[in-house]
C-alpha cells in the first residue's frame, strides 16, 4: 500500500493512507543506505513495514521533514523580536531547497510589523499579519495551507502553536508564556507530527530554534548564493566584473543597489556573513 508519514518518533511511524491510519516500522536495510524515514515521506508499506521511500523533492534535518511546499516563519514583533540573521539564513535555504518561505507576523498588539515588513517586502515573499481581534488576518493564513504540506517555525515564544491553534481550533496544541528571567519562549512542541486541516492541507507544529547552522541543512556555494537572495538576484544590471562577489570590488551593481535603497541594508550584511562562511568552507 501507498501512505504518508504524518509522524515519526523513536523508530515508529504513523503512515495515513486511503484506506486509514497504520503504525509501521522501517525495513533495516534503510538504516544501513542511510535513509531516515520522516514525516512528510510518500511511502511504500505492508504488514506494518515500511518497504520504500518515495525520492523527496526536498528535506530538512531538524526538525525532521519531508516534501514541503511552504515553511511558515512565524515573527513576533516583539517579546522576542525577530532576529534578522537568523531568519535570513532560513530564508535562503528555502529558497536553495525550492521551499516557498512565508512571514507570519504575531505580537502586532504589542508594537507595529511594518518596518520588519518593509524589509522582505522587496524579496517577494508572502507576507501575513496574525491579528487575532481580526479573523480574516487568521483566514488568509489558513488559505495558504489549503492543498499543501507546510510547517510553521521560529524562535520560542513567538506563537507558533498559538497562531496554529487559531487556524484549527479542534488541534488544541499545548501553549507557553514567555520566561521572563530569559526573555524567551518555553518548548511546548517536542515532535515533528503533520496534523491534517478541514481544507486539505497539512501541517507541522515544530520546536522552536534559537540557533541556526546553515550547513547543517544545506551546504550552499559562494556562487550560488545570491541567487537565494531574490532582492540580489533581481539587480539587473551587470557589475564590472562577471565574477563579482558584491563585496568590494568597484563598479558593483548590488552594491549601488544597497546604497540606493533599492535593498534593504540588513539582508544585504546577511548575505555577506553567509558568503564569508562559505568562502572560509572551502577555497573557490
Amino acid at each position: 500500500m501507498n501512505g504518508l508519514i504524518i509522524k515519526a518518533v523513536g523508530g515508529l511511524y504513523t503512515v495515513e493512507s486511503p484506506d486509514g491510519v497504520y503504525a509501521c516500522k522501517a525495513r533495516g536495510i534503510f538504516r544501513r543506505q542511510g535513509i531516515s524515514p520522516c514525516a512528510g515521506d510518500r511511502v511504500e508499506f505492508e504488514e506494518g513495514c515500511i518497504t520504500a521511500v518515495s525520492p523527496r523533492k526536498n528535506e530538512l534535518i531538524r526538525p525532521p521533514l519531508a516534501n514541503l511546499d511552504r515553511l511558515f516563519f512565524v515573527l513576533s514583533v516583539r517579546d522576542p523580536a525577530p532576529n534578522l540573521l537568523l531568519l535570513d539564513r532560513f530564508l535562503a535555504v528555502c529558497v536553495y531547497k525550492n521551499i516557498e518561505p512565508v512571514l507570519v507576523f504575531t505580537k502586532v498588539d504589542l508594537a507595529d510589523a511594518g518596518k520588519y515588513a518593509a524589509i522582505y517586502e522587496k524579496s517577494g515573499f508572502p507576507l501575513c499579519t496574525a491579528d487575532y481581534e481580526n479573523p480574516q488576518s487568521v483566514d488568509a493564513v489558513r488559505e495558504m495551507l489549503k492543498g499543501r504540506i507546510s510547517a510553521f517555525t521560529g524562535n520560542s515564544g513567538v506563537g507558533k502553536s498559538t497562531l496554529l491553534n487559531a487556524v484549527a481550533p479542534s488541534l488544541s496544541l499545548e501553549t507557553a508564556d514567555i520566561s521572563k528571567k530569559l526573555g524567551r519562549g518555553r518548548h511546548t512542541t517536542r515532535d515533528t507530527v503533520l496534523y491534517t486541516l478541514e481544507n486539505g492541507g497539512r501541517v507541522a507544529d515544530t520546536p522552536g530554534f534559537s540557533t541556526f547552522e546553515t550547513d547543517a541543512y544545506a551546504k550552499i556555494a559562494p556562487e550560488e548564493l545570491p541567487e537565494c537572495f531574490p532582492e540580489i538576484a533581481a539587480v539587473t544590471e551587470p557589475c564590472r566584473y562577471a565574477d563579482c562577489r558584491h563585496l568590494k570590488e568597484p563598479d558593483c551593481a548590488v552594491r549601488a543597489a544597497v546604497a540606493a535603497g533599492e535593498i534593504p541594508q540588513s539582508r544585504y550584511e546577511s548575505y555577506t556573513v553567509m558568503l564569508s562562511e562559505a568562502l572560509q568552507r572551502k577555497s573557490y
